[in-house]
């Protein structure tokens, strides 16, 4: 499902992480700059959903620390680094997420 933005609560159920990582990750990479609408609050766009999905692959799947992480985002990296697209692992997460929800209510 596209949407234009995304609230911080959406976005922790999808990626899997705390609001603090994803406030934290605000901080480490500067790539990562989620808009405020009116009322204060962060609103992320596909991009940054994108990104955030890089960022958790490549600290959590490839165990990339840090400065790794930042290294690739500014310079880039030789070869992909996933086999799903960030488009697929997005779908895929929204669908757990509601398949997730749906148990609970069963």
């Amino acid at each position: 499902m596209k949407k234009l933005y995304y609230s911080m609560g959406e976005v922790s159920k999808l990626t899997g992480l705390e609001p603090h990582v994803l406030r934290n990750w605000e901080k480490t990479y500067s790539e990562l700059k989620p808009k405020k609408n009116s009322a204060g609050n962060r609103v992320y766009k596909e991009s940054d959903l994108a990104l955030i999905f890089r960022v958790k692959e490549l600290l959590h799947d490839k165990k990339y620390s840090s400065e790794g992480v930042q290294d690739i985002l500014t310079n880039g990296e030789k070869k992909k680094t996933s086999e799903l697209s960030v488009e697929a692992q997005k779908d895929l997460s929204e669908i757990r997420v509601f398949l997730n929800d749906l148990l609970e209510r069963l």
